[in-house]
């Protein structure tokens, strides 16, 4: 007795472009993973005000230095083909235009210097792990993984360890983002929120 098995059809970084964009999938966030399609949980409302802290604190240092621009709300980077992989960051830090104009209109094949994630909930360790090397693996210089909930950023980079900061740190863009620095705190705080001044050391 012989038996046939039929080979999981593979979807292309276009055909991925088309179909997300489809009215049936409005609302709803995907991404491709050498091939296959995988559906993500709608971004909370902590998630969305980290993202747009980054983004800000990362667009006012591209500002200062007249190159580079950020993308956010999980914009497409084309990491790998055959299959076709591609990735949303929640943030991400680009080198490869300089006008709008130049801006790919679907997603471009560059990868980003900086990937930022922002942790959900339900996010499990492995499945972040896997996003991590498939950024470093794919040309992204430098990764910051968010935890909303100890407040705490980890730095990611090829051939280095991890680095975990507290919410009391200054976070750096290393040697990929010469100059950048913030502290990881204001990730997390509300312009009503001012920061509390050091305590003296106990005598």
């Amino acid at each position: 007795m012989s038996t046939t098995t039929t080979a999981k059809k593979l979807m292309t970084a276009e055909e991925f472009c088309d179909w997300v964009h489809q009215p049936e999938q409005e609302d709803k966030w995907f991404e491709l993973v050498r091939g296959e399609v995988i559906e993500l949980p709608s971004p909370t409302k902590p998630h969305g005000f980290i993202c747009i802290r980054v983004g800000h604190a990362l667009m006012s240092y591209a500002d200062q230095r007249g190159f580079g621009y950020v993308t956010c709300n999980d914009s497409g980077v084309l990491l790998e083909r055959d299959p076709d992989t591609v990735r949303g960051p929640d943030v991400a830090f680009y080198e490869d235009a300089n006008t709008f104009a130049e801006l790919h209109p679907k997603y471009g094949e560059v990868p980003p210097r900086l990937a930022v994630e922002v942790l959900s909930p339900n996010d499990r360790a492995n499945k972040v792990l896997r996003k991590i090397n498939d950024y470093l693996r794919c040309g992204v210089e430098l990764v910051w993984i968010i935890d909303p909930e100890i407040r705490t950023v980890t730095i990611h980079q090829p051939g280095k360890p991890q680095v975990e900061l507290m919410e009391n740190r200054e976070l750096t863009g290393e040697d990929v983002l010469p100059g950048f620095r913030c502290l990881v705190g204001d990730f997390f705080r509300l312009p009503s929120d001012k920061p509390k001044p050091e305590q003296p050391p106990l005598a």
